[in-house]
């Protein structure tokens, strides 16, 4: 699988690379329902099989739990070269006394201790919000992280383009990861020809709309009581633009019979439309890799395949667009 640049080297750290699929592992920790640790380690094992070399997980996935497994996978796997982000500060109330240097020193060591490493290749600020996104105490207390040894580099996720266009003025700032999928088609606009002309890294979550563009669900569909995608349908645990994209479940069902019947009739021969969905944002010039999550081993293989999608012709292209105009953009974009 292609691997892209993902942090380049300076200040005396080394350049980390990134398959352009990598493997989301929020559903390894909690919050998509019971995943077993001997099926997350299924799951890990399977799409490194598959050429994936880039993996993200979180402080607060599982309060731990992921980025625990993921370290006992990288310690199974000591030469295979992956590269490993994860994100922190979302274990404390988002606000912006929280984002302090002493409490990054804490949630750091933390992380280094589940992830078993001395040096976190990549860690990002966990959707904070806007105004610690806008401090200069933020990349100080970062800058320091770096200087001791205890971070390669920082990157931030955000939820709004303007919090991206914020991140990537930031001169040390790696990457910045963002929502990007056919139905979240905002940060074409500037966010990711800004970050191509600063030469930060664009790491795309959230690519198959927690499920829908895969094609999948229908309006009878229903999840455990423990997804998100059960009880954050409304935003009253988290930003409801984490779920369905944002966007209403039933419209989202039949936008996605939509892309579906657009991947049927202009996508390769053979191509899923979760493949199609994958293929598409890592085809758009800007992004660096895009981490859908899996449940199983099926997945994790069927999403990695996606990095060997041949090139989208322009008529698919179009239909995104065409397909977005009409069905998603009066609800989303102005929103993020």
């Amino acid at each position: 699988m292609e691997q892209r640049t993902l942090v380049t080297s300076t200040r005396g750290t080394r350049e980390q690379h990134a398959s352009v699929v990598g493997l989301g592992t929020w559903q390894l920790g909690a919050d998509w329902g019971e995943v077993s640790e001997s099926d997350a380690r299924d799951v890990l094992e399977a799409s490194a099989e598959r050429g994936v070399r880039f993996y993200d997980t979180a402080d607060v996935y599982g309060d731990g739990r992921s980025e625990q497994i993921v370290g006992r996978f990288l310690a199974a796997h000591p030469a295979a070269g992956f590269t490993v982000a994860t994100k922190m500060g979302r274990r404390a109330e988002q606000v912006p006394e929280n984002y302090v240097a002493a409490h990054f020193r804490e949630w750091i060591d933390r992380s280094r201790t589940n992830l078993g490493v001395d040096t976190v290749d990549l860690v990002q600020l966990h959707c904070p919000p806007s105004a610690t996104i806008d401090d200069d105490r933020t990349y100080d207390a970062l800058d320091a992280l770096v200087e001791d040894g205890s971070i390669a580099a920082y990157g931030v996720s955000v939820e709004t383009a303007a919090q991206a266009l914020s991140a990537i003025a930031r001169p040390n700032v790696a990457s910045v990861q963002v929502i990007l999928n056919a139905f979240r088609l905002k940060p074409l606009d500037e966010v990711l020809p800004a970050a191509r002309a600063a030469g930060v890294g664009i790491i795309a979550r959230v690519p198959l709309a927690s499920g829908l563009l895969s094609g999948r669900y229908d309006r009878d569909t229903t999840f455990a009581p423990d997804d998100h995608r059960t009880y954050n349908r409304d935003g009253s645990a988290f930003d409801v633009g984490e779920t369905f994209s944002g966007v209403d479940f039933e419209t989202g069902v039949q936008a996605a019979q939509d892309f579906s019947r657009l991947v049927a009739t202009e996508a390769p021969e053979g191509v899923t439309p979760a493949q199609a969905a994958i293929a598409w944002i890592w085809q758009q010039p800007g992004v660096t890799t895009v981490i859908p999550g899996a449940r199983n081993t099926e997945q994790a293989r069927a999403n990695a395949a996606a990095g060997d999608v041949a090139t989208l012709g322009e008529d698919f292209l179009a239909g995104v667009q065409d397909l977005y105009d009409a069905r998603i953009r009066p609800a989303v974009h102005d929103r993020w």
